[in-house]
């Protein structure tokens, strides 16, 4: 239904909010169609101008999606603003990147602390771990070649997240390692020790969540951001 245009809410910020509120009302999804931007002019009775500077910022968010030739649509409201803003964040800030990985693996090792038990129980007895496997042999193979396993080590914790069936503990996981890997490099590579240790973790992880043995995993948990935190304390010594 068509609104008459008030000068008081047209303007980029309510109109944020009112194509925002556009989508809840309509139930719309990521990847559907959002309307013209001639229908929103006329629908939410603000300005073109208004209708284009939200669309920008809705999509900078990741709220919405611009299909050029195609249209505007739902975007998928992932946590890719806040991965560009913290990388964005340690170029900025020269030297600033060791207080950033040491911020995120404090927020990672609480975080897979405190859903241990639930990721414990949804894996004890589990014989569907192959996916798992592969990634825990692929680590403990390239560890032994004194090779980096970013992409396995990622791809481990993006599974245990589609185990435990959180999208959004899934979207954090993603999210935090993108930003590691956007900045760890200047950290230096890890001594084949701390890989070995690493890839162990991850075993031990994997095989204590199977078995039902909270403490267990618990302990491979802190195993397992061990390595990291020392890279990280040697890093900043003088």
């Amino acid at each position: 239904m068509r609104q008459d245009r008030d000068p008081r809410r047209d303007g980029p910020t309510a109109t944020v909010s009112a194509i925002k509120d556009l989508i809840l009302s309509r139930g719309l999804h990521p990847g559907d169609p959002m309307p013209t931007e001639a229908v929103l002019v006329e629908e939410l009775g603000v300005s073109r101008s208004s209708v284009r500077e939200a669309v920008r910022t809705l999509v900078a968010l990741d709220i919405l999606e611009v299909r050029h030739g195609t249209g505007t649509f739902v975007g998928q409201l992932s946590l890719r603003p806040l991965v560009e803003g913290m990388v964005f964040r340690g170029v900025l800030l020269p030297g600033d990147e060791n207080a950033m990985l040491r911020e995120i693996i404090e927020v990672r090792t609480g975080l897979d602390l405190s859903l241990a038990p639930l990721m414990v129980e949804r894996l004890a007895g589990d014989a569907d771990t192959d996916e798992l496997r592969a990634c825990v042999e692929e680590m403990k193979d390239k560890a032994s070649r004194n090779q980096q396993f970013p992409v396995e080590d990622r791809q481990f914790h993006l599974l245990l997240a589609q185990k435990w069936g959180n999208r959004l503990y899934g979207q954090l996981v993603a999210a935090f390692w993108d930003i590691h890997m956007a900045v760890g490099p200047s950290l230096g590579a890890d001594p084949q020790r701390e890989l070995d240790v690493t890839a162990a973790a991850h075993e031990r992880m994997l095989d204590a969540a199977v078995a039902g043995d909270l403490d267990a995993y618990r302990g491979a948990v802190e195993a397992h951001y061990g390595p990291i935190r020392r890279l990280l304390t040697a890093w900043a010594s003088p």
